[in-house]
């Protein structure tokens, strides 16, 4: 019987808004067995285009057991990044039985019985499959709230620091989902003063 992996990866680390979503997938045996199509092009998430993401997505659910985790940009504010990375890799950890524990990167937090792999999710496809998983899942969530908050375009930047969601901050000032805890250099002098 074949080794289980359970391939880790998350999105959203850098982003000043929004969620941080970590997944964690075990692929079945019989997709590689059969080499399919979809599994021979799994790569890192970021290298894919959203249509195809989306495409694989729903592939990848239907032939793994997966677990995903969402940390909110307050339980980020409040445990710290840290923290809440290292939650979430135990949860993954405790709800999926595997053999191994692949996380892309080059920390596991402290958490046990996790290996990381720098790149990983170019090099090791449950790795990959799981940064599909955590992309897209959070980029649906991003979407969803830009309907909520249609001002700062949550949809076209997902909550990362461009120029333009920059210029958004200034002009209308943090909203709920942004992570009041991160520093954000601001243009002019006075922008952001009262934020500790």
């Amino acid at each position: 019987m074949a080794m289980a992996i359970c391939g880790i990866d998350e999105a959203g680390r850098g982003p000043i808004a929004g969620p941080m979503v970590f997944a964690g997938c075990i692929l079945s045996e019989k997709c590689k067995v059969k080499s399919e199509k979809w599994y021979e092009i799994l790569t890192d998430s970021k290298k894919l285009t959203s249509k195809k993401r989306e495409e694989l997505f729903e592939i990848i659910k239907e032939n793994s057991i997966y677990h995903i985790v969402f940390k909110s940009n307050d339980e980020i504010d409040d445990k710290g990044l840290s923290k809440c990375i290292k939650e979430s890799l135990i949860e993954i950890k405790t709800t999926l039985k595997a053999q191994k524990y692949l996380f892309d990167g080059n920390s596991s937090f402290g958490v046990e019985g996790i290996e990381t792999i720098i790149k990983g999710d170019e090099k090791i496809k449950e790795i990959s499959a799981a940064s599909i998983l955590a992309k897209v899942s959070r980029d649906r969530f991003m979407i969803e709230i830009s309907k909520k908050y249609p001002e700062y375009k949550f949809d076209k930047h997902k909550g990362y620091i461009t120029k333009e969601h920059k210029e958004l901050i200034e002009k209308y000032g943090f909203c709920d989902i942004h992570r009041k805890s991160y520093k954000l250099k601001p243009s002019t002098p006075s922008l952001f003063e009262d934020i500790q």
